[in-house]
Parts: structure tokens; sequence; C-alpha cells
């Protein structure tokens, strides 16, 4: 796909895409010195890792090595292509790219989905319900419904809703708007029918509730049922776009107040997220949901220090806060529980009581050993079976072998919470440290499976850079360049990319010689936009640091065109003693043969 996007345009888009700004779409940054850090998204990072320069217009993560510019941490964090990350940044700053060659858009992966077209139905989708909902006829009856829930106007507005209206009625818009089938399957707009080789609408008769990421783009949807028919809730299908294990409700909205507060308030359903910024609590965001999970804490780490939880009081409420529980203290994020009092549910409590009291019900949330250690006072002071107590027993040590492991809980604190269970239940300490010692094992070796990101980052990690000086001198060629481009009028006489013999350097060198030939003043982020994959940019960072750590350019330089001339003369040796040999060794057969067959070689 080289060459898709010119050059010109290709520094465009990079030009108004400020890293820092990219980057700090997705996580939180802090400013360290020069640079901005923060936590990685391409690992489990407990302390910000991610380091990215605004003079150099690169990033670089010290613990997994994953490293590139603004491109590259588009490829890594959306799994797009290099085309359709120039796209995607194309998009975010209103810059019109030429239209893709049909040819391109489909040889390019033919099986892939491309994320951005996604994107885009998803936008269409959203506008379509929005106008279903102003609609006049149309609408009348769900803005009656959105009035009594006392939804504003401006909450309306500020969150998308809509409406979709009957089965069939979405894909016909789209068929006029001439939309393929596929991209609405793809996006989980239509579903096909039962039974049936035709489609349908995913979404009929009911409110819609758009969901976007943290950047904005409506990446899925929420809709409410308007009548009684089907489940009161659903939302889109897991596509390419959306996974809501790792999705949260309202992120795009209440991020910057996450990160102004350090505090991440968590509800379960869209209108308590909804509500919830209406009424001023503007850092709420909301599991769509689904039970809190480990991709949420991956998400609010970047951004808050504290998360709490406020669920509804019921029971399915209460054992959905347990379950989270873990997964924040395996986080490492501190973690409290609040639970609305009166059987309400968050929204109903902020409409009747108001943001005051709201606030106070965030205020006195429980700490989660705290509530874990109530559980279990409740289960031993209630008339429960032995099965419901050994139940509650191991519950709680999984909470505690969490927490030890992330190193959330000081040895004076196991040691006092080891003592008073085993006085509960009358058990030997030991025994308890032995149970738990199995438990913190089994939470190191959950916490380390890793993501698929992570998995990609392993191999770009792991590729093979050469061993040997010849591969030393090629490194330290690229090291120096990279740094001080000016130095090439001293390589340009003596070798080309050719010589390069590590398949990973001679890609690099081949972008940066060419690069130089025509531009001496060639600048690192010029040098990462040629490259496409997510690996040269990685390894171009590498090397561009490591030669700015060493310095010494000039010298470096030299001595690494003195390797390559060595090693060029003993390959020259080697190739005339080969050529020798094989004579020598001909010459040997030659004679063995004639003297065993005198007839043979024109003999007779």
């Amino acid at each position: 796909m080289a060459g898709l996007y010119n050059q010109t345009i290709v520094s465009q888009v990079q030009q108004a895409n400020d890293i820092v700004d990219v980057i700090g779409e997705h996580i939180s940054l802090a400013k360290k010195g020069k640079e901005m850090v923060g936590l990685c998204p391409f690992h489990e990072d407990h302390r910000p890792s991610l380091y990215v320069n605004s003079a150099k217009q690169i990033y670089k993560c010290f613990a997994c090595g994953a490293g590139g510019d603004v491109f590259k941490f588009l490829q890594m964090r959306e799994n797009l292509s290099f085309p359709q990350a120039i796209e995607r940044l194309a998009e975010r700053v209103a810059i019109k790219l030429p239209a893709r060659a049909a040819k391109d858009q489909t040889t390019e992966h033919p099986a892939d989905v491309d994320p951005n077209e996604l994107a885009r139905v998803n936008e269409w989708a959203a506008k379509y319900f929005q106008k279903n909902l102003t609609d006049e006829d149309k609408g009348k009856n769900t803005r009656h419904y959105i009035a009594q829930r006392k939804i504003t106007p401006q909450s309306v507005k500020k969150w998308r809703l809509g409406l979709a209206v009957a089965n069939g009625d979405l894909l016909k818009a789209a068929k006029k708007r001439k939309i393929p089938t596929k991209l609405l399957e793809q996006a989980g707009l239509i579903v096909a029918q039962m039974g049936t080789k035709t489609f349908g609408d995913k979404f009929a008769n009911r409110l819609m509730f758009p969901i976007t990421d943290v950047t904005g783009r409506v990446i899925a949807f929420g809709g409410r049922a308007l009548d009684d028919r089907g489940a009161k809730y659903i939302n889109s299908p897991t596509t390419a776009l959306f996974d809501k294990s790792n999705s949260l409700y309202g992120l795009q909205q209440a991020r910057h107040h996450i990160v102004s507060t350090g505090l991440a308030i968590v509800v379960e359903g869209y209108t308590d997220c909804i509500m919830a910024h209406q009424c001023g609590c503007e850092n709420v965001v909301a599991s769509l949901g689904t039970s809190f999970t480990a991709g949420h804490g991956r998400i609010l780490r970047r951004y808050a220090k504290k998360v709490v939880l406020v669920f509804d009081s019921d029971t399915a409420g209460v054992e959905a806060a347990n379950r989270a529980l873990e997964v924040c203290v395996s986080q490492r994020i501190d973690i409290k529980l609040a639970s609305v009092p009166q059987a309400k549910d968050p929204c109903d409590f902020l409409l009747t009581d108001g943001k005051e009291p709201f606030d106070q019900l965030v205020e006195d949330a429980v700490d989660v050993f705290r509530f874990k250690w109530n559980r279990l006072i409740e289960a031993f002071g209630t008339e429960r079976t032995l099965v419901d107590n050994k139940a509650a027993i191991e519950e709680f040590l999984q909470t505690v072998a969490a927490a030890v492991w992330s190193g959330k809980l000081p040895a004076i604190d196991r040691g006092l919470i080891v003592n008073r269970l085993s006085k509960i239940i009358a058990t030997d300490a030991k025994e308890i440290n032995a149970e738990l010692a199995k438990r913190i094992k089994t939470a190191a070796r959950v916490a380390s499976y890793p993501d698929t990101i992570l998995t990609k980052n392993q191999k770009v990690q792991s590729l093979d850079l050469g061993s040997g000086f010849f591969a030393e001198a090629q490194r330290e060629i690229l090291e120096v360049l990279l740094n001080e481009p000016k130095l090439f009028e001293i390589v340009k006489p003596n070798i080309t990319a050719e010589l390069f013999e590590v398949p990973i350097l001679k890609q690099i060198a081949t972008i940066l010689f060419k690069m130089l030939n025509r531009n001496p003043d060639v600048r690192l982020a010029d040098i990462l936009a040629a490259a496409e994959s997510v690996e040269e940019g990685s390894v171009i960072v590498d090397l561009a640091h490591a030669g700015e750590q060493k310095a010494n350019f000039k010298s470096r330089l030299t001595g690494a065109l003195d390797a390559v001339k060595r090693y060029q003369a003993q390959e020259r040796k080697s190739r005339i003693k080969a050529t020798e040999d094989q004579t020598k060794f001909l010459r040997r057969v030659s004679e063995n043969t004639e003297k065993e067959n005198p007839h043979s070689l024109g003999m007779v």
C-alpha cells in the first residue's frame, strides 16, 4: 500500500495532528521535564511509562517498547492499517483526502473490516435517529416519554439521543443513500432475519443512545424499548469498533472532569449517567449495563486516581459491585462502593434528592476491604449453611490475595486481617496464610495474561536486530543519521541500503537514505511518517533514542564505517578463498577421474 497517499498529504495530516493532543484523547498525560508522561495503553502499566515528546512528535514506552509517531499510535490503539490511520487523523482535523481507488480499498486487507468505514456509517445512523426524534409526527410520543423522565432538551442535544422507528426503516433509508448492506451488518445496525436470507433493523421502536469512544466517534448504540416487546435495553453487538467490556458510556463527556478531580464515578445505565451530568456531576460514566470488567478498569486507570462504583440497592446491584471489586483491586486502582438507598437507581435518586445527597453518597462510599469484611461478618451473623460460610471466606480471601499481589495491602494490614479472620472462623492463622499464598499465585498468573495489543508489542520488542560487529555497525550508522542527518554526506559515497543485511534495518535504511538523498535536513517525524509499519516506527524511535544517548555522532559514524570496510574486506577475502578452494577441489576431482578412467574427458 506504499504510495496510496503521497508524502505531501501524509505530512500535512501529521502536522495538523499534534501528538500530545491525539494521545491525550486516549490517556491522561502529565508534564515531566520537557516531555509528557502517562500510563501506556499497550500493556499493564502501573506507573507511567509512556513518554510523549512534543518537539520531536514521537512517543516511546520504556516498559513494553512501543514507540513511533502519531500514525503508529493510532495504528496500535485502534488496530488500523497505515492508510486507515491517515484517514482517521485527516477526518479528525477536517482535511479532505483524495478518494482511494476502489481496487485499493478492496485489496489492502480483503478480510478485514475498516473501522473508519464503520465509524462513518454509525455517524450517519446517529444523525438519522436524531432526525426521527425531532420529526413532528414520528418523535412525538418519544419526546413526551423523554420529558416524563425529566431529561432536558439540553441533555437530549448533548447526548445526541435519537429514535429508531419501525423495523426496516433504517435499512430502507440506507439503501436510498447507497450504503452497502454488508457495511450495515458489520456495524451491527442490521441483522439477518431468523430462517430467511433477508435483513432487518437491529433497533426498532427504541429510544437510541449513541455510544462514543473517548474521541467522540460513534462506535455503537444502546436502545431502550418503547413498548413491551423484546428486552428492555439492548446494545450493538461486538464489532471491529465496539466491545462493551472495553467501552464506557459517557467517557468522552466525563474525561476532562475525571482528570481534574482524579475521581471517576461509575453507574450502570445510560439514564443514570445522563441524569448525573444534568445535575452537575460530570465525572460520571456508565458500564453499559454490564458488570465492571478488567477492561473498564484499564481505561479508567489512565484518567482517574480513584473510582467509586454506584449501583442500585437491589441484590443484583450489590452482586455486580462485588464482582467488580476484585477487578479494580487487581488493576491497582483505589476503589470504593456506594449503594443507592431506598431501592432506587441513581437516576431516580438524583431526581428526588438532588446533587448534594448524591455527592455525599459518593463521599461516604465504603472501601473495598471494608465492604468485603462487612459481607463476611454478615455471613457469619445470620443462619447460613456451612457451604455459604465457606463461599464467603473464599470470596474474602480472593480479594485479599489480589490486594497483596497489587501492592495495595501492607504486610501489617495483611497480618491483622488474617488474625481477625482466624478468630472469626476458629482456624489457625498458618492455614489461612497457606490458602492466601495459593490465591496470590493465581492472582499474579491471571493478571499477567497479555491482551491483544500487548502481544503485538511483544512482537515489536522481540524483532531480530542482528548480532556481531557488522550488525552493530549497521545500527550505529542509523542511530547517527537519525540524529544528525547532515552526516549522510560522509555515508553516501561509501555504502547503500543494500549493504544492510538485517531485514528491519534494511527497510529503515531504504526509507532513510531515499529521504536524505532528497533533503539532508529531514526531521525524525518525516522519517516516521514515511515508515508504514508499527514495527518500523518502534525500531526507528529506539535507534534515535539510543543514538541521542550515546552522542559523539561523527566519531561513532567514522568507527562504524571503518567496521563496514573491515567486514567488506573480510568478505572479499572469504570469497577469494572460497573460489580458490573450489578450483582446487574441481582440479582434484578431475585428476582422480582421469586416473580411474583414462578414456574419459576425451582421452581415447
